[in-house]
């Protein structure tokens, strides 16, 4: 990619004691091509991200490796000597890398799967998610900590150089409706893996049902759009 779509000068960096060479790289954009279906994909924080196919990517290992990292951090900011903070320093660049590296992984996993099916990828529009959800004290430390807006980042960005086609559907109410007859009642999620429709008895894992609402709304968005731009 150097070699072929380099563009622009290149910046040699000395951070954290390590060299890191930044180089621009201009990639002419495949055609997308015309989706048969959408992938959708549900992001949460128990898991980090559930497809319409079922498929979770769990967070546990990224929330216990954050949760600790929070308690050293706490002890370290109590200590106060220079010795701690060059180590908070140290600590907080290696958890941002290890979350990117995890949110790298898992969009990879989504593009791949959506380009070998023939799927464009569905996704909700999470801008101001912070502060619309409501959550337990420690939730309320995982999502803030948690890159949203990294791993909705990735995802167009990879999709695109695959020419797999990306849309972003309403967020409201995914989590309450049901994916098979489309009933939304709060009363459907009886707890937070489950969903359990109080109108037609479909049950499934709460968040894979999320996913599946996601792709439907992605069918709609992607045919409405291109309705308009054939009108046009």
């Amino acid at each position: 990619m150097l070699t072929e779509h380099r563009r622009g000068e290149s910046d040699l960096v000395l951070r954290g004691g390590n060299w890191y060479l930044y180089a621009t790289c201009d990639v002419p954009e495949p055609e997308q091509f015309d989706p048969a279906a959408f992938l959708g994909v549900d992001l949460g924080i128990v898991n980090i991200a559930t497809t319409s196919d079922g498929d979770r990517h769990a967070g546990r290992h990224l929330n216990q490796v954050r949760h600790k990292n929070r308690r050293l951090r706490a002890r370290l900011q109590k200590k106060g000597t220079k010795s701690a903070k060059r180590l908070l320093r140290k600590l907080s660049g290696r958890e941002a890398r290890f979350a990117a590296d995890t949110n790298h992984r898992i969009t990879k996993q989504l593009v791949t799967e959506a380009q070998r099916t023939c799927r464009g990828i569905a996704l909700e529009d999470l801008g101001g998610i912070r502060d619309r959800v409501r959550l337990r004290k420690p939730q309320r430390v995982t999502l803030h900590s948690w890159s949203f807006a990294q791993l909705g980042g990735f995802v167009p960005y990879k999709a695109t150089l695959a020419g797999v086609p990306v849309v972003f559907v309403d967020p409201r109410h995914t989590s309450q409706e049901c994916s098979r007859c489309h009933h939304i009642s709060r009363s459907n999620r009886p707890d937070q893996s489950t969903f359990l429709c109080t109108s037609c008895g479909f049950a499934e894992h709460a968040d894979a049902n999320a996913g599946r609402t996601i792709a439907q709304r992605g069918g709609v968005v992607w045919a409405v759009s291109h309705a308009a731009d054939d009108a046009a």
